[in-house]
C-alpha cells in the first residue's frame, strides 16, 4: 500500500487513546471506536480519561483539525477505515492466574462482522501465545470480505513516557502471514520506519511471545535485585551500592536494579501471571516455574515495608497517625492497579492506622479502590502531626523533599523510604530515623 492508510483503533483506554492519538501526530486520518459511551463523550471533549504527560495537550491539538473522531458504531468505523488496531484490555480472570480475553474476543467478532472490504486488523493487545491463530481463523469465519487478514504489533508502552513511546519507539514488531499485510502495517508506520526504528517482521506466536517475555525478563530483574536486599538486610550490606557495583557490568546494566516496593500496574504482574497459566496449558510450566519465584519476592517487598513501619512504631499501627506518600504504582501515572504503594497503605490502616495519603494525580482512582482511607491534596497536609511518613512511590516532588521543613512539620520524625530515593545521611543528620529497604 503506497498511499498512508486510514487507521482505526478499537478501545480507547490507555493503549488505544494514547495509540490513536499519536498517530494522528504521525500524519494519519483517526477513527477511536469504544462501547463504553462514556469514554467516547469524554474523548470528543478533549477530555483525557487518565494522566499521561503530554497526552491531553496532544489530544486538544487534533480534535479541531478534522483527521481524529471518536465514535461508538463499528459499521462507521468498517467503513472508513483501511487498518483497524485493536487495543483493548486483557485483564487477569477473577481468581486465576489466565488472562481474560473476552474483550478481545468481542471486539474482534464485532468488526468482523462488518467487514466488507479488504482491510488488515492489527492486534496490539497483550495476549496469551495461540490467540493470534484464533483470531485470524475468526476473522476468516465471520468477515463478509475473505480477504481481510491479521497482523500483530505488541506495545511496549511505559506508563509516563507513553507518547515518546508511540511516536519514538525503540523497535517495531510485525507479526505477519503475507507479504500485503507486511507491506500495508508498515504503510502504518511509515514516518516511524523512516525515522530509523528497527523492524522485527515475525510469525504471530513471536510476535505474541514478545511482549510477555520482556515483561518477565524486566520483573525478573527487579525481583532479582529485591532478593539481593533481603540478603542485604540479614548481612548489614547496601543494596544501592550493591546495585551500582553490579550494574557497571556490560552484561547486567543498571536499570531497573532500584531495590525497594516492587513492581505492580496493568501490565507486568497480570502478564507475568498470564504467562505462567499459558505455559501450563502448553506443558511447558516448568520452563517458567521461576516467575512464581519472581512473582512472590515481589509480594513480600510489600510485608516487609509494613513490617518497617511497625519497627518504627513500637510493634503497632494502632492509634498512629502515618502519612502514605504515593499511592500509583509508579510516579507520572494515576494508574492504581496492583499498587504496591496502595496495598501497603490499606495493609497499615487494617492494622490500625489512621492513614493520610497523598498523591499527586492518583487520589481519585486510589479512593474508588479505598475509600476507608483519608486522602489529602497536599504534601503539607498529609505530613502535618504524623506519627510516620512512608514514602511509596517516588514523584521528584517526594524525592525532593527538605528534611527540615518535613520535620516541622511531623509529631515524630521517623520516615520508611519504599523506594531507596532518599539520603539516609541527609535525613539522618536532620534528626529523622531513616529505614529503607536492603539497606542497614
Amino acid at each position: 500500500m503506497s498511499e498512508r492508510p486510514r487507521l482505526s483503533v478499537i478501545g480507547t483506554g490507555y493503549l488505544g487513546a494514547t495509540h490513536a492519538v499519536c498517530m494522528v501526530e504521525l500524519g494519519y486520518e483517526v477513527i477511536g471506536l469504544d462501547v463504553d459511551h462514556a469514554k467516547i463523550d469524554a474523548l470528543r471533549a478533549g477530555q483525557i480519561p487518565f494522566f499521561e504527560p503530554g497526552l491531553p495537550e496532544l489530544l486538544a491539538k487534533h480534535m479541531d483539525s478534522g483527521k481524529l473522531r471518536f465514535t461508538t458504531d463499528y459499521a462507521e468505523v468498517a467503513e472508513f477505515a483501511d487498518v483497524h488496531f485493536v487495543c483493548v484490555g486483557t485483564p487477569q480472570k477473577q481468581g486465576q492466574y489466565a488472562a481474560d480475553l473476552t474483550y478481545v474476543e468481542a471486539a474482534f467478532t464485532s468488526l468482523a462482522q462488518h467487514l466488507t472490504r479488504r482491510a488488515l486488523v492489527v492486534g496490539k493487545s497483550t495476549v496469551p501465545a495461540g490467540t493470534a491463530a484464533r483470531m485470524a481463523q475468526l476473522l476468516a469465519d465471520v468477515s463478509p470480505n475473505k480477504d481481510v487478514e491479521l497482523a500483530w504489533n505488541p506495545e511496549f508502552l511505559r506508563e509516563g513516557f507513553a507518547v515518546e513511546d508511540t511516536l519514538r519507539p525503540d523497535r517495531l514488531v510485525f507479526g505477519v502471514h503475507s507479504e500485503w499485510a507486511e507491506q500495508t502495517i508498515r504503510s502504518a508506520f511509515a514516518p516511524v520506519i523512516e525515522n530509523g526504528c528497527p523492524v522485527i517482521v515475525t510469525d504471530y506466536a513471536t510476535a505474541e511471545l514478545v511482549k510477555v517475555a520482556a515483561n518477565s525478563f524486566l520483573a525478573t530483574k527487579i525481583s532479582f535485585i529485591n532478593a539481593m536486599a533481603e540478603v542485604c538486610e540479614a548481612t548489614g550490606a547496601d543494596v544501592t551500592q550493591l546495585a551500582d557495583a553490579i550494574g557497571h557490568d556490560a552484561r547486567i546494566g543498571r536499570r531497573f536494579l532500584n531495590a525497594g516496593l516492587g513492581f505492580g500496574g496493568g501490565c507486568l504482574p497480570k502478564d507475568i501471571r498470564a504467562f505462567i497459566a499459558r505455559a501450563g496449558e502448553l506443558g511447558v510450566d516448568q520452563a517458567v516455574s521461576f516467575l512464581r519465584d519472581v512473582d512472590e519476592i515481589n509480594l513480600r517487598r510489600r510485608a516487609r515495608t509494613v513490617e518497617l513501619g511497625l519497627d518504627l512504631n513500637d510493634g503497632s499501627y494502632r492509634g498512629t497517625k502515618v502519612a502514605v506518600l504515593g499511592a500509583a504504582f509508579k510516579p507520572n501515572s494515576d494508574d492504581v492497579r496492583d499498587s504496591p504503594a496502595l496495598d501497603v497503605a490499606a495493609s497499615i490502616a487494617r492494622r490500625g492506622a489512621e492513614v493520610y495519603l497523598y498523591d499527586p494525580e492518583a487520589n481519585a482512582n486510589a479512593a474508588k479502590r479505598h475509600p476507608e482511607l483519608t486522602y489529602v491534596n497536599t504534601l503539607d497536609e498529609a505530613v502535618s502531626g504524623a506519627d510516620l511518613v512512608m514514602l511509596l512511590t517516588e514523584w521528584n516532588e517526594f524525592r525532593q523533599m527538605d528534611p527540615e521543613f518535613i520535620g516541622s512539620k511531623v509529631n515524630k520524625r521517623n520516615i520508611v523510604d519504599g523506594r531507596n530515593v532518599l539520603d539516609p545521611v541527609q535525613w539522618r543528620g536532620a534528626g529523622w530515623v531513616y529505614r529503607s529497604l536492603g539497606r542497614p
